[in-house]
């Protein structure tokens, strides 16, 4: 099995969505000896962003992009090959502001690429990223039904888009509510990834 574990948190070891991925990927690991695991914490080493030298780039032929242009692109590259080939995506997703945060939406934008990993077809865009489980770490300071939750609906219709259907959302719910709801947030997280991993 070859899992991707990506973080996204500017909190370091304070954050919650990457305690729950850690602790995702110690049970995948625990139960496929001989796991790889490829780790990318893009809240301390942040991909950058699309931009329009990223976007020209990437409209520029391989074979006519200066020197700046293919090292802009490889860097997108290299996002793509590791989301290829994993088996499991494991994706720490905080909440900012309503929103996930700029470090995942810049993973989603590098990695969402016309004829590599969707592409559209007369009944429409076709996902490529196929046949992958992802768990998501879905921290955030207060509590949201899924129904109302602002940031879960963008998150799976990225997902879907890209092939990516099969889903788990781990939810930590309340971390900014007190030291109560933060042992109770937990508790539900912990609960849900026995359940997910049983």
């Amino acid at each position: 099995m070859n899992i991707l574990q990506i973080t996204t948190s500017v909190r370091g070891d304070a954050s919650e969505s990457t305690r729950v991925t850690n602790q995702i990927v110690a049970k995948l690991s625990a139960a496929n000896p001989g796991a790889t695991v490829v780790r990318r914490d893009l809240g301390a080493q942040p991909h950058p962003l699309l931009d329009g030298a990223a976007l020209g780039a990437l409209f520029t032929p391989a074979d006519q992009r200066t020197a700046e242009q293919l090292a802009r692109v490889q860097l997108d590259d290299a996002l793509i090959l590791e989301a290829q080939a994993a088996d499991v995506i494991v994706l720490g997703a905080p909440m900012y502001n309503f929103a996930m945060p700029v470090q995942l939406k810049s993973w989603f934008d590098a990695i969402a690429r016309a004829g590599v990993t969707f592409r559209y077809t007369e009944t429409g865009p076709e996902g490529l990223l196929k046949n992958k489980k992802v768990y998501v770490a879905a921290a955030r300071g207060g509590v949201y039904e899924e129904a109302n939750d602002p940031q879960v609906p963008q998150m799976r219709a990225l997902l879907n888009f890209l092939g990516l259907t099969d889903q788990t959302f781990i939810y930590s719910s309340g971390m900014a509510m007190g030291p109560d709801a933060v042992a109770n947030g937990q508790a539900a997280a912990n609960a849900a990834i026995e359940k997910a991993l049983a």
